[in-house]
């Protein structure tokens, strides 16, 4: 618990000296326990805190008691969001080490009902690292309103330790400078090609139409899947290029393939059929460039679709300042607490609930076992 928190003991104070009657190391780990169990704004928080001060004693003093739902938003609210992220970020690269090949897919999502009509503030848009094969978000960053992810992603990936893994990125990722800042972090990347980059996507189709006519190394893995009714044929097409080949391959750093994925899915009396695009710095490796593709569907699985429907996130009204800023952090650093439990077998929603009632679960939870 100490090598826990004191990952956020750096957090700076945003009260000035003389409203400062509550510890601000007891408001965090309130709030994060909290969350962990369930509370979903400043009033269930405060709740949980008097159910819980017995337990809550164990770890920080709680010399004036709990704070007031009020006091807990105006705290909260007030936090710089970029040290808690970074704090964040700390604790995740201590507690869990990333394997070689690991597939971290970096996507963004809006927390939908963050906005403030009164001042025209948009909803809050959060840029998140997933560890695919971890379970666990690595770290987030929040978009700016005036920017999109583009300047987000370059900013995120370079706190992170990324070394021996594969980023992958959506479309909007698919950026010189994103693929440089991979490269430097000494992990590789699969990046989606659309309609953004006009003349490298018609290159890259065009290469795929004539590569018998090339001579350049290739290989293609096919394979089956069926679940929910329907029956999906996935076939994954990789192609080694070159300058000669490829002319504006020159512009990406370490760009070394080309990637198709041809997808086929049969439900009931519907086919659909769809061919997607991507470059990577992989070698030539059909079957590590098609799972690596496949992996990044798992941020929205087991990250966005977990927020929505267990954390209620799109429902959160939190706007307050950094509130619904600092609440997302919050959120996702509880799923990792959550995740990394194999204590108990039950769903993240029962895990929640259990942890509310049963003191024993909560420690194990909070204390990362």
């Amino acid at each position: 618990m100490t090598d826990f928190m004191s990952h956020f003991s750096s957090i700076p104070e945003p009260r000035i000296e003389r409203c400062r009657r509550h510890e601000l190391m007891d408001i965090i780990f309130l709030s994060i326990c909290a969350v962990l169990c369930g509370a979903e704004g400043w009033e269930e928080i405060e709740d949980f805190g008097h159910a819980r001060l017995d337990w809550l004693k164990r770890y920080f003093p709680y010399e004036q008691g709990i704070p007031k739902h009020d006091t807990i938003a105006r705290v909260l609210s007030r936090l710089d969001p970029t040290a808690l992220q970074n704090s964040f970020i700390s604790w995740v690269n201590a507690a869990s080490q990333l394997t070689d090949g690991e597939v971290v897919a970096i996507d963004g999502k809006t927390v939908r009902r963050s906005f403030q009509t009164g001042n025209r503030k948009s909803a809050i848009h959060m840029v998140s690292a997933w560890a695919c094969q971890n379970n666990m978000v690595l770290g987030q960053r929040k978009v700016n309103e005036k920017s999109n992810e583009i300047t987000a992603i370059p900013a995120l990936l370079e706190l992170l330790e990324l070394k021996g893994c594969i980023v992958t990125i959506d479309a909007m990722g698919c950026q010189t400078a994103i693929a440089e800042t991979i490269i430097k972090q000494g992990a590789d990347y699969v990046l989606a090609l659309k309609g953004n980059q006009g003349d490298l996507s018609e290159e890259v189709e065009q290469l795929f139409k004539y590569e018998g006519d090339t001579g350049l190394k290739e290989q293609t893995v096919k394979d089956v899947g069926s679940g929910h009714g329907r029956i999906e044929t996935r076939r994954c097409r990789q192609i080694e290029i070159n300058k000669k080949w490829l002319t504006l391959s020159e512009r990406w750093p370490k760009l070394k393939t080309i990637i198709e994925i041809e997808a086929t899915r049969d439900c009931g009396n519907k086919c659909t059929f769809e061919k997607r695009y991507y470059i990577s710095s992989l070698a030539l490796d059909a079957k590590k460039a098609g799972d690596a593709v496949r992996s990044h569907w798992a941020v929205e699985n087991k990250l966005h679709w977990v927020l929505d429907v267990t954390f209620r996130e799109d429902e959160s009204r939190i706007r307050r300042g950094h509130g619904a800023e600092v609440m997302s952090t919050l959120r996702r650093l509880t799923l990792n607490l959550l995740k990394m439990n194999t204590t108990s077998k039950a769903s993240l929603k029962r895990k929640r609930k259990i942890a509310a009632m049963d003191e024993k679960l909560l420690t194990e939870l909070i204390a990362g076992n």
